[in-house]
């Protein structure tokens, strides 16, 4: 007797979850696992905006989707592609919900009208340098990272930036920095054209700079240090600090070490003085590298910022936390608690207790 039409298309899917068993797992994972792992992650509606650069390979854009947490199986996800033959993946910027399954996933991803932009995505997170800032552009566009950082330094350019954004002083304009506009380049999501000039990209970044500096604009007129200073400190104390309320605290720590005429003697300035370095120890062990930014042999505050501040860290320098605290160390080998203390003879007491492992 003769399969229906039906019949055929069962008998299909039935193969297909065979084969796909075998061939994801040789055999490991169940014919359950493979049908779990194309159903949605939530039950629920959540909204996960997803981009797809040119070129990206379906296996890429799968692992990107688990890192999203919007499938299960990244295997599973690229041989059912393959199967469906949903394997054209479109650029462009998407609106993913994780209540969808896989076949909706990728029925969406493969659609040429979908994609809600067909701009680019630049998230700029807390801790990046502008050089890595920098390379994520040249990875995304035409535009070179040599030339965003040649840009970045060019005084002249410099100088019409400063004339359009109040949150810019003449203070950016030192030789002796790495990178001028360090600092400045907000930490972010941004949408961005990908025929964008370097000019438009660099005024998108300041512009979001500007837009935490105005709304912070009392706190800062009242700040006893200079809008460049603040920004230097608050890179400082990103640095140094994840919690919101160890920001507050760092930052009263050091404005007390500077009443004090103290050096700062903070580790993560030696970290941007090397530039380049394996691990955080060899910011711990080149204390007495010659640099503008090392806070261990000069005092005061580093010649410029050290990386890119959230509006978190800019708080935190323009309200700390009011403390008598000298001293500060993080528990690296723990869970990252940072300890305060008063004296030197604390700050030992507590280096020896959690640091000399």
């Amino acid at each position: 007797m003769t399969p229906t039409k039906k019949q055929a298309n069962k008998t299909k899917q039935v193969l297909f979850f065979i084969v796909l068993v075998f061939i994801v797992g040789a055999g490991f994972f169940s014919y359950n696992y493979v049908k779990t792992s194309l159903k949605a992650v939530s039950a629920t509606s959540e909204v996960v905006t997803f981009e797809v650069s040119k070129g990206t390979s379906l296996t890429t854009v799968a692992k990107s989707l688990i890192e999203s947490k919007l499938i299960k199986d990244e295997n599973v996800f690229v041989y059912f592609a393959k199967y469906k033959n949903l394997t054209a993946l479109k650029a462009g910027i998407y609106k993913l919900d994780k209540s969808w399954d896989v076949e909706k996933l990728l029925t969406v991803l493969n659609n040429p009208t979908a994609a809600v932009s067909k701009d680019i995505l630049i998230t700029v997170i807390p801790g990046d340098w502008a050089k890595e800032i920098a390379a994520k552009v040249a990875a995304k566009t035409s535009i070179k990272a040599e030339e965003l950082l040649t840009l970045w330094n060019d005084d002249a350019y410099l100088d019409t930036l400063i004339a359009k954004y109040s949150v810019l002083s003449a203070d950016i304009k030192n030789s002796k920095t790495k990178v001028k506009l360090e600092g400045y380049l907000f930490p972010e999501t941004y949408y961005i054209s990908a025929t964008a000039t370097a000019k438009q990209i660099t005024e998108r970044l300041l512009s979001q700079t500007q837009k935490v500096y105005d709304a912070h604009k009392s706190d800062f007129l009242k700040s006893t240090l200079s809008t460049h200073q603040v920004f230097i400190l608050a890179s400082i104390v990103q640095f140094e600090a994840s919690k919101v309320s160890d920001m507050k605290m760092i930052a009263q720590v050091f404005f007390n070490r500077l009443a004090k005429n103290m050096l700062l003697q903070s580790s993560v300035t030696v970290c941007y003085a090397l530039y380049d370095y394996d691990h955080w120890s060899d910011c711990e062990t080149n204390s007495t590298l010659d640099s503008p930014y090392n806070t261990y042999k000069y005092a005061g505050l580093p010649v410029g910022p050290i990386m890119n501040p959230t509006e978190a860290a800019l708080d935190s320098v323009l309200n700390p936390t009011p403390n008598d605290y000298i001293y500060f160390m993080a528990d690296v080998y723990g869970d990252g608690t940072v300890y305060y203390a008063k004296t030197y003879a604390e700050h030992l007491a507590n280096v020896k207790k959690y640091l000399r492992k």
